[in-house]
């Protein structure tokens, strides 16, 4: 063993030999948490520990299964015989054997996500209540939230402060339906996911011989990622070691995201106190990163006030400094991440798989999906689906389908009754006869419903002829109106947003967001034709001149959504992942994509300093997935809901030590532009300016910029590249004022004044 123990550092060896006790490993991003594990539990092995007596509890079965291969690759197969998973598959094993004294019998069903849902579908329609107040995804999330912090039915129904919340959000009866979920889930002999936390504290804490026997059982217990866990998972990982106190947990309180699952942070930071005995091991040596990442993200994570010390440092090499790439819409930093990793992979010879491009939200991976494709760089989406493959995407894009084209069966079928609108399995199989008898589409047949279907009642006749009706309304309307405007028209008439936004689950809120994003998709592509893109360095606007429609829409992103030819087991291809599936990963080069305010930090996660320090928790882990270089880049527009809006840099570019940033990006001060505003909590960043022997020709004489309020028609000025010109027109407020002005050398130009920084001349 002492062969095993030479290959650790000497932090890592004092965690793997202090087997006995409470102890706490601080394991910092790149630090090797996952060997120091695997290695102290073969240490225990070797040193007669019987491995029946050995509970380690992960969050993936991915880790569990890792570890345990190479724990049987150090000492053999007597590593087999560790209780080794996550919580929830240890726990269910447990409930196997002991769930009898709770009333199940060993063969337990256990419910997935879409049985609860479905269940509760079910016990709505029973008790009359409308699935539009009480939406099942958001029901489910009440329901579980509850049973994390181990909450029952009747202590939920009870609470009169929870009870009045029910009533303030409208839905009163929500503690009925979670008592009625819970006599199904028992008659049917059924747990979901949270009864398997939910009942193994039960059954520890109401019955004394369970827990004196887990306790006997469990002498060594370890516990991967505590920063992770909920109450439920803390208080029985306590219960257990409550006999014997040889708990090791390992974690990073730096790298806690999870709140929004319940995951509670005060777990890790109060293990302490819980076990004032207990010895605290710190892993501070990265082996991932070079010495700017590192660096650059302590000075992140230093701002945070609720957290263990660390100093974390390497020994790798200093690396390529902080990039920061500014774009003038989400499309532009689309398009300059996906020209930057091509320029990256032919300049160093890399794999496309030495990328991963991570965000926020999902909705986001739109426009660089879209920039990667035309740039024929291979990408897949980690730990989700491709845009365009989201269901939610799907539903709107199905009705664009039929609207486009009425023929379309496929997309018929998919909307015929969602929102729901009462047209219900029966009726949908009397359309598909009647369509096969008369060799007509499914749609031609729901037009004439009268004429075409026989014994369907009066209300259901006139649903069918309602949701034609609007169809082919919005047909007739293809070439009449752009993309955009018949899209929206399309998303909010069909009560699709409605339905959407109804879901305040977290999985509800970033399908609402995914379909936003389509929305924005439309935007920008209805408005290429008259949409003036600026040049940075002139102000120059640009415009097409093509009228884009629905149907052109459509022809263009079928290219997008067409099956890739590559083998599915390629794995070279760019990764695209939120930062929160990012966790736990590591890759060469990085790109954290839409670094500004209001979306990273989420508007949503702003209120209080501890959503705030979650959030930077959140950067802290993206900047640490880098080994090589990390690139950072914002938007200073972004569509939300059709709607063009302003963004300022996040806050947390401003939290990194300069010294780490690329010196062609440098902060705005103050003494640079007097009299204009600077933000406090953000920084703008530019390009450094051009030294004098580097200026070009044909620029006017340098000298203050005249504010754009100030420039009107008629009114002589100068231009640094096109010279001396006149003032035709001037429209527009705020910053997006523009002007057409004559140049006498180079004729009439549109310019967005904010860029073109006009002097006023004469």
């Amino acid at each position: 063993m002492s062969e095993l123990l030479n290959q650790l550092n000497e932090a890592q060896q004092l965690a793997v030999k202090n087997i006995d006790g409470p102890v706490m490993v601080i394991a910092g991003a790149g630090s090797g948490k996952t060997r120091v594990l695997t290695y102290r539990i073969a240490y225990m092995l070797s040193k007669g520990v019987d491995p029946f007596n050995v509970l380690a509890l992960t969050f993936t079965n991915k880790a569990a299964r890792e570890m345990k291969e190479r724990i049987t690759a150090l000492i053999g197969n007597e590593a087999r015989n560790v209780w080794m998973g996550t919580f929830h598959s240890i726990f269910a094993r447990i409930l196997r054997v002991e769930g009898h004294f709770l009333g199940y019998p060993s063969s337990f069903t256990i419910y997935d996500n879409d049985d609860s849902k479905n269940l509760i579908k079910n016990i709505l329609r029973d008790l009359s209540l409308d699935p539009k107040l009480y939406v099942p995804g958001a029901v489910l999330s009440r329901i579980s939230s509850s049973k994390s912090n181990l909450v029952s039915a009747e202590e939920y129904s009870q609470n009169a402060e929870i009870q009045e919340q029910d009533r303030i959000s409208n839905r009163p009866r929500l503690g009925e339906v979670f008592l009625h979920y819970k006599t199904r889930c028992f008659r049917a002999a059924a747990m979901d996911f949270d009864d398997l936390l939910y009942n193994t504290n039960l059954l520890l804490r109401d019955f004394p011989e369970v827990l004196f026997k887990y306790q006997q059982k469990f002498k060594y217990i370890l516990v991967d990622e505590y920063q992770d866990t909920n109450y439920a998972q803390y208080l029985i990982v306590k219960k257990l070691a409550a006999r014997n106190e040889n708990l090791c947990v390992v974690g990073d309180d730096a790298q806690s995201i999870y709140a929004f699952r319940g995951a509670n942070i005060q777990n890790i930071l109060n293990f302490r106190k819980d076990y004032s005995d207990s010895k605290t091991f710190k892993l501070e040596q990265n082996y991932r990163s070079t010495k700017v990442i590192v660096n650059a993200a302590n000075s992140v994570i230093a701002r945070n006030k609720e957290q263990i010390k660390k100093e974390v440092w390497t020994d790798n090499d200093e690396g390529f400094p902080i990039r920061i790439i500014k774009a003038s819409s989400d499309v532009d930093e689309g398009s300059k991440i996906a020209d930057s990793i091509f320029e990256t992979k032919m300049n160093h010879q890399l794999q496309n798989s030495d990328f991963a491009i991570l965000y926020r939200t999902n909705a986001q991976s739109r426009a660089i999906e879209e920039s990667l494709r035309r740039m024929n760089i291979p990408y897949r989406i980690y730990g989700g689906l491709s845009f365009y493959k989201r269901k939610e995407i799907k539903d709107l894009l199905a009705y664009f389908r039929l609207v486009v084209n009425p023929r379309d069966d496929e997309a018929f079928n998919r909307i015929i009754n969602y929102p729901a609108r009462g047209i219900g399995k029966t009726t949908l199989e009397k359309i598909e006869l009647a369509s096969l008898q008369y060799k007509i589409s499914l749609f031609e047949t729901a037009s004439s419903p009268a004429h075409y279907l026989q014994g369907i009642n009066a209300g259901t006749l006139s649903r069918i002829e309602e949701f034609s009706n609007m169809i082919a309304g919005f047909h007739h309307q293809v070439t009449r109106m752009n993309a955009y405007e018949l899209g929206t028209k399309i998303a909010r008439q069909s009560t699709l947003l409605k339905e959407l936004a109804s879901d305040d689950t977290d999985e509800g809120v970033m399908r609402l967001q995914n379909t936003e994003e389509l929305l924005n998709a439309l935007k920008d592509f209805s408005e290429k034709e008259q949409t003036l893109f600026p040049n940075e360095e002139t102000g120059e606007l640009t415009a097409t001149e093509v009228t884009r429609t629905l149907d052109l829409f459509l022809q263009e992103i079928s290219l997008l959504t067409d099956a890739d030819n590559d083998d599915e087991d390629d794995n070279n291809k760019v990764v695209l992942m939120t930062i929160h599936a990012a966790k736990g990963l590591e890759f060469p080069y990085v790109y954290v994509a839409g670094m500004e305010e209001n979306l990273f930090p989420s508007m949503m996660a702003i209120n209080t300093r501890s959503e705030i320090e979650e959030e930077r928790r959140l950067f802290y882990v993206a900047l640490t997935r880098a080994e090589k270089q990390v690139t950072l880049s914002y938007a200073e527009t972004r569509y939300r809901w059709g709607n063009m809006t302003m963004n300022e840099p996040s806050r947390f570019l401003e939290d990194i030590d300069e010294s780490f940033l690329e010196q062609t990006t440098r902060r705005v001060s103050q003494k640079e532009f007097p009299g204009q505003p600077i933000m406090k909590k953000a920084p703008v960043f530019v390009k450094k300016p051009l030294l004098k022997s580097e200026n070009t020709d044909n620029q006017a004489e340098s000298g203050p910029a005249t504010p754009p309020e100030l420039i009107q028609p008629g009114v002589q000025v100068e231009h640094e590249r096109f010279g001396r010109g006149k003032v035709i027109s001037v429209e527009g407020n705020g910053p997006n004022i523009k002007a057409t002005v004559f140049f006498n050398a180079v004729g009439q130009k549109q310019l967005l004044l904010k860029f073109a920084k006009l002097r006023l001349i004469g």
